[in-house]
C-alpha cells in the first residue's frame, strides 16, 4: 500500500466514524474527515466502497450489539412506508438497504412515479407534514426529495424518511448491480426477503 492508499484509508476511517455516530451521509461526512484531519479541502477523497468497508468495520468493533436490531427495526419501518406508497414503485436504497444503518439512519425511499407530484398530493391527502429538498437523480440533474418524520415505538425517537422523487422510466436502469455485484436498491419483495433471512446483515446481495 502506498501513500495515497494509506491517505486514503486515514480519511475513510475517520469518515466511517463519523458516519457511524453523527448519523451523517457520506459525502459531508468525508469533507468533515478532511478538515478533522487538518487536510487541504482538494485532498483526493476515497470512494464510496472503501468508505463503506470501514463502515462496516467501525460497527462490527463498537455497535455489534445493538446495530443489528436497529437496523431490522429500520428495515421494519421502510417496509410499512412502502406498502403504504406502493402505486408510486417505491425502492429501498441507501444504509437501510446496504445493511449499514444505525438508528441515526434516514430511510431513503425512491419513487418511480407517472406524475412528479402524486407523492406530495398523496401526502397531503394524508395529512403528512413534510419538507421539500432536493437530490442529485440518475442523470446528474437535481430532484425533488420529500422529507417527512416518521416515529419509531421501538427506537423511542422519529425517524427521517427521504422520498426522491424519479421518472417511471428511470427504473430501467435502477437494478443494475454495483462493481461488486451488489444492488443498490431494492423493491419491496426484495426487503421482505432481507427480514425473513435473519443471519445477515448485509443487503443488497444481487
Amino acid at each position: 500500500m502506498d501513500d495515497t492508499d494509506d491517505l486514503s484509508l486515514e480519511i475513510a476511517a475517520a469518515a466511517a466514524r463519523i458516519v457511524v455516530e453523527e448519523g451523517m451521509e457520506y459525502g459531508p461526512a468525508k469533507q468533515r474527515a478532511l478538515k478533522s484531519l487538518g487536510l487541504p479541502r482538494r485532498t483526493a477523497l476515497p470512494d464510496n466502497e472503501l468508505l463503506e468497508e470501514q463502515v462496516r468495520e467501525y460497527l462490527a468493533i463498537f455497535c455489534a450489539d445493538t446495530q443489528p436490531g436497529e437496523l431490522r427495526t429500520l428495515r421494519e419501518l421502510a417496509a410499512l412506508w412502502m406498502e403504504r406508497l406502493a402505486e408510486f414503485r417505491p425502492h429501498l436504497c441507501g444504509a437501510v438497504w446496504r445493511g449499514t444503518a444505525t438508528r441515526l439512519s434516514p430511510i431513503h425511499l425512491q419513487l418511480y412515479c407517472d406524475d412528479s407530484k402524486a407523492a406530495e398530493i398523496a401526502l397531503l391527502n394524508w395529512r403528512i407534514d413534510y419538507d421539500v429538498g432536493s437530490a442529485p437523480g440518475p442523470r446528474g440533474q437535481l430532484v425533488d426529495q420529500l422529507l417527512l418524520a416518521a416515529p419509531s415505538r421501538e427506537l423511542g425517537e422519529t425517524v427521517t424518511i427521504a422520498l426522491t422523487i424519479l421518472d417511471h422510466d428511470d427504473l430501467r436502469g435502477a437494478l443494475k448491480p454495483d462493481t461488486r455485484g451488489r444492488s443498490e436498491r431494492g423493491d419491496l419483495a426484495a426487503l421482505r426477503r432481507l427480514l425473513d433471512d435473519k443471519t445477515p446483515a448485509e443487503g443488497g446481495e444481487a
